[in-house]
């Protein structure tokens, strides 16, 4: 029996929505990982951009875990000597762009690589409820009721 490798132009892509509110973050972030690379289908291949589209409303509404919040901190390089800058979980979500939150965990969730990229593109995250996807009929994804532990009151 051969090993089943699937083609790009064979891909079967669908547009699934998730709404993040109460959730956890690193557990959501898990399973939008798994969706956007395709592993959550039977014909998962490594090598090719198989997974779904993924819509995330609500995403200033997460929960992190026990101090994360105010103690998890996420730096970035400016690119001179010395330009290293550093924000809390909190002041990003209560910031202009709360759902870099929920992107930045789900990127690093994600092998790097040329594949990264594409894959990351099918990724959108909106702050709010409101979303331009209409169009595209996204089934809902309920991940909370995945695990009991996946949602935080």
């Amino acid at each position: 029996m051969k090993t089943f490798s699937l083609k790009p132009a064979d891909v079967e892509k669908k547009w699934v929505i998730i709404d993040a509110e109460g959730l956890v973050v690193g557990r959501l972030a898990s399973v939008v990982a798994m969706r956007l690379r395709g592993k959550h289908k039977a014909s998962y291949t490594p090598h090719v951009d198989c997974g779904d589209n993924v819509i995330v409303i609500n995403a200033d509404k997460v929960v992190l875990t026990g101090r994360k919040r105010n103690q998890k901190v996420y730096y970035h390089h400016t690119g001179h000597p010395g330009g290293i800058k550093a924000r809390t979980a909190k002041s990003i979500l209560e910031g202009r762009f709360p759902e870099r939150v929920v992107e930045k965990a789900v990127e690093r969730m994600l092998p790097r690589g040329p594949l990264f990229r594409k894959i990351l593109g099918n990724l959108r995250v909106y702050p709010g409820s409101e979303h331009p996807h209409e169009a595209q009929q996204p089934e809902a994804l309920d991940v909370a009721s995945l695990n009991a532990k996946n949602r935080r009151l």
